[in-house]
Order: structure tokens, then sequence, then C-alpha cells
């Protein structure tokens, strides 16, 4: 009999949003659409199949396993030493990374109860223990969090904008939580969506990682960059801690086309300001439409929203799904009567509206 780790008892694999494919035969349909993962429905930047092309010529070659070209690129564009940058397939990778050089048995971790599945992952997966502080008008509660600090708090994991909600904190609120932090303590801002916020309050993460060698800044090409299948992300933090991710990361963790096609979209900077702009226009039709039905809806800053359906969420995914319209039930969060829908283009999101009408008439 094989004895696996005893903290794997408490965990429970991930569970993506379902495939399109997979949908349309379990349906019997001709078309679907995906509003369940946070995609970007106007695809990546046309400069990516060109660059991505060209590598095919050194298909046999092994990655630059420090992502030269890609590290320079960011570098440059975020005005931040290269050596305090680490690299990953996806942001999920750098959290992982961040669990197993920081989380040892008995460490703990705070985040928020309703937010990314990932960051209580990398702790449990070490030993260590996810401590979630309740939310705050559907957001982080950042004095809940500086309440919950003890000496065997380790990291600290904060979204902003959250997903699910799609909630955020201020620069100012930023600020003052930061002061409060014991300098033990990592805290890392996971700023998936933060290329889709409006607000002017938002924070800039950048000149907080200036100011204290224990924040952690993370950022994807997965959402506005429209490139989820590459797996490309990266972390910005200080060059000790850097340093010590290096010794455990997986070498070669970026493939080649995964580094040709970031540094290609990272260059784009009309196809994100274009994809910031389609997204606010359609975040507001679909928040529009959706209160005009009578439901409440989270106020968003990312490229998804939440809306209370006032029914069990499993049964309205399911008969969406029917319909040809995939989105997230609530019930995967914590939130029963909840449902999570990506922004997608103005049709598609006519579309769901119609058929969410048709659902809970």
């Amino acid at each position: 009999m094989i004895n696996y780790r005893e903290n794997l008892k408490k965990m429970e694999p991930y569970v993506p949003g379902r495939p399109i494919e997979s949908v349309k035969k379990e349906y019997n349909l001709t078309e679907a659409v995906k509003l369940a993962s946070n995609e970007n429905p106007l695809g990546c930047s046309p400069d990516v199949a060109g660059a991505v092309m060209k590598t095919f010529g050194e298909a046999q070659l092994y990655p630059d396993g420090n992502c030269t070209a890609l590290r320079e690129a960011v570098s440059k564009r975020y005005n931040i030493s290269p050596n305090r940058l680490v690299f990953g397939a996806g942001t999920d990778d750098v959290i992982a990374m961040l669990g197993k050089i920081l989380i040892d048995s008995g460490d703990e971790c705070i985040t928020g109860a309703v937010t990314f599945s990932q960051y209580a992952a990398a702790v449990d997966s070490m030993g260590g223990t996810t401590i979630y502080a309740p939310m705050k008008n559907h957001g982080y509660d950042l004095d809940g969090i500086i309440g919950k600090i003890n000496d065997k708090t380790k990291m600290i994991f904060i979204a902003n904008p959250n997903n699910p909600t799609g909630t955020m904190h201020t620069a100012a609120r930023q600020a003052a939580f930061m002061a409060e932090v014991p300098g033990y303590v990592t805290v890392v801002f996971d700023e998936a969506y933060q290329e889709f916020a409006d607000n002017s309050d938002y924070p800039d993460t950048w000149q907080t990682l200036k100011q204290y060698k224990n924040a952690v800044l993370l950022k994807t090409f997965s959402k506005i960059y429209g490139l989820a299948s590459f797996r490309v992300g990266f972390g910005a933090m200080d060059e000790e801690m850097a340093e010590q991710i290096e010794k455990i990361r997986c070498p070669f963790n970026v493939s080649v086309q995964g580094q040709a096609a970031a540094e290609a979209a990272l260059a784009d900077v009309d196809f994100v300001r274009g994809s910031f702009e389609k997204n606010r226009e359609n975040l507001l039709y679909t928040t529009g439409a959706l209160e005009e039905m009578g439901l409440f809806v989270i106020p968003s800053q990312a490229n998804f929203v939440m809306a209370d359906v006032k029914r069990d969420s499993l049964e309205i995914f399911e008969a969406l799904m029917k319909r040809g319209y995939i989105i997230r039930a609530g019930a995967a969060f914590g939130m029963d009567t909840f449902i999570r829908v990506t922004i997608g283009t103005r049709k598609q999101m006519e579309g769901f509206i119609q058929a969410l009408k048709c659902v809970l008439a």
C-alpha cells in the first residue's frame, strides 16, 4: 500500500471551466460559447502568430531557461531589474514556487474567504495551513487580514481585482495595509486582472515593490493578452527571493513558443488598449442588463461579473449549458446563488442575457 502525504487529504483538484467541445457533444449543440474561464474573447495580438511560427525551426531545442529576451522586455516595460523577475508556466507556477520556498509544516498563510483556490493549494501542499479572512462587501477585508497575523504567518495572498468577485482595493488602502504588515510576512499581490481595471484609485504596486522587500507582484499573459494556452506568467519580487526560487524552479518551465508569444504580445499596446475598451463597454452592458432583470450584481473591475440569480447556481449552470452558454456556478466558491460570467463580445453577451432570461422565467 502506498502512503501519500498526510496533508493531501484535505486538498481537492482544481476544477476548470467546461471545454467547448465537451459541452457541444454532451448536449448535441452545433455552437457553444465559453464564458467560464475569463479568457479574452478577442483572442491575442495578430503579431503573436508570426512570432510563434518563427520558433518551429528550432523545435528540437530546449527553451531558453532564463527567458532572456522576454525578461529584458518585461524589465524595460516596467522599469525593474531583470534579476527581480521569476517566470513560470502561468502565475499558477509562480504561486506554487512561492509556497515551496516559504512554507514549512505548521506555517500559516492568510487570504480571503472567497478567492483563487491555487493560493491554498500552494500552502496546503507544503504542509502549511491556509487561514481565511471573511470578505467585506464581497472584497478583501484588509483590516480583517491584519487581525489574523501571528508569529506563524509566513505569507498573505491578495488578488486585486479579486477572482471571482471582481472587487478591488484602493492605493490608499494598500499603503495603509503594508505599513501594518510585519516585515517577516511576504505579501503577494496577484494582479492577473489589473489591465481591465478603470478605477483611478487602483494601486501602483510597482511602487510598493520599491518600498517593501516583503512585497511580491504577480502578472500573467493569460488574460488581457489572450495567451492562456501558452502558459506564461511572472512574479516581481526582491532579488534575494528570486534567487531562492531559482533553486527550485523546474528548468525550461516556459516553452519557446510561450516566450515568443509573450514578447510579441507585450509589445502590442494597441491590442491591449482595444481589449480594455471593449471589455469595459460590454461589462457595462452586461451589468446593466442583469440589473434590469432585478438581479444584484457585484461591481466588477475585471473581465467577468458575478450576479445573484437567487436560485441554485448549479441548476442555472446546467440549464445555460443546454442552451450553449458555459459559465461558472458560484457554488464552486461557496456562493451558492451566484453565477460568474466572463465578459465576451457584445453578441455573446446579448445571447447570454436572452438565455438567462429564459432560464429564470
